[in-house]
């Protein structure tokens, strides 16, 4: 008998089940609320929810400078003279120098492809380099050396898409009285870092992966992201509302690089142009639930003090598909949509790129 009744309670739990788990479909607002002008269509609600006290929720994916830590075993080069010799190629002089092959085509004014004649005079230029690895990631770079990434992209002119590749050597700036474990302790994550520094390094003869059409479908932390290579027409509202704080300067001197727009909770938020899906997560300090979008030809938008994220790292958007729903997470002042868009490292007035309304 005791048996019997464990297999009816089984089953009474098995048939409530499915009614405790959140299956999709067109979202609605609560009943004294207006609905929202645009259906967002189905939500898959498995990606960052918010739990029970307001807070959101972690989710259940590393980002890729999480996923795969990096050792700082940067190798000192002297700065010097290299003779080229019959066989060698620009990667191998940069093998037996240890130097970056770009930092040496850098100084020698060479340019693609890069040819090297036998008696050839290079200089070698000294520095602290780093051997790039598969998986590593530009941020993970920094933090393990407890430098800022914009400093290693200036130093070695990185360039849009900004994607390492395993057996690169970059230089690795001097973090200055600070010791490397201070200054990692110190380190920051900022928008710009993840917009050029959060793809993870490709393998020789490795490519992006191709994005996917379904948030079930989600990459590995490890796999980089192919992204766009042209913008698809221009840019739309991805709410609309009031703008309550412009872009620039603030009334205390500090810095906006975006627009905020003030909207209910729960307004739907919309994908400003085609993109794929560079980052979701909550590791800008201030910006709660964050979205961003890359859509070729070096744009970037941003998506910030989301109360849900409806997609994943990895997956194509179309103008117009709900990529979030709205809230008040992180340092926001009310419900509101912190909204950025940057073309390169450089964040732009959003306005001025909108339609006028």
């Amino acid at each position: 008998m005791r048996d019997t009744g464990r297999v009816v309670i089984a089953m009474l739990l098995a048939a409530m089940l499915p009614a405790c788990i959140p299956q999709g479909g067109n979202y609605e607002l609560d009943q004294d609320r207006a609905p929202p002008r645009i259906d967002p269509g189905p939500i898959d609600r498995r990606p960052q929810d918010v739990g029970p006290a307001g807070e959101l929720a972690q989710s259940p994916r590393q980002p890729a400078w999480e996923a795969r830590p990096v050792t700082p075993d940067a190798q000192d080069v002297a700065e010097g003279e290299y003779i080229v010799e019959p066989g060698d190629t620009l990667r191998g002089v940069a093998n037996r120098t240890g130097a970056g092959s770009e930092a040496i085509a850098r100084v020698n004014g060479l340019l693609a492809p890069f040819t090297i004649f036998v008696g050839q005079r290079l200089r070698i230029p000294g520095g602290r380099y780093h051997l790039v690895r598969s998986g590593e990631t530009g941020i993970a770079i920094a933090r393990a050396y407890g430098v800022e990434w914009q400093r290693i992209v200036a130093t070695n002119d990185l360039v849009d898409p900004y994607i390492l590749r395993a057996g690169q050597r970059i230089i690795i700036p001097s973090t200055g009285a600070m010791t490397t474990a201070e200054r990692a302790r110190a380190f920051r994550l900022d928008i710009e870092d993840i917009v050029t520094g959060g793809e993870p390094a490709l393998a020789t003869n490795e490519r992006p992966a191709r994005p996917s059409t379904s948030p079930a479908r989600v990459l590995p932390p490890t796999a980089a992201v192919a992204t766009p290579p042209r913008l698809n027409g221009g840019f739309t509202w991805p709410v609309e509302g009031q703008v309550v704080r412009k872009f620039g300067p603030g009334a205390s001197g500090e810095r906006n690089d975006g627009i905020k727009i003030a909207v209910p909770i729960d307004t739907p938020v919309l994908a400003s142009a085609d993109g794929v899906v560079a980052y979701t997560g909550d590791g800008v300090a201030g910006l709660g639930g964050l979205v961003m979008l890359k859509h070729g030809d070096g744009w970037t938008s941003v998506y910030g003090h989301t109360r849900q994220v409806l997609v994943q790292r990895g997956q194509s958007v179309k103008r117009g598909q709900a990529i979030a729903l709205s809230g008040d997470t992180g340092f926001a002042d009310r419900p509101e949509l912190h909204f950025e868009l940057r073309n390169g490292r450089t964040p732009v007035d959003p306005v001025g790129q909108l339609p006028r309304r």
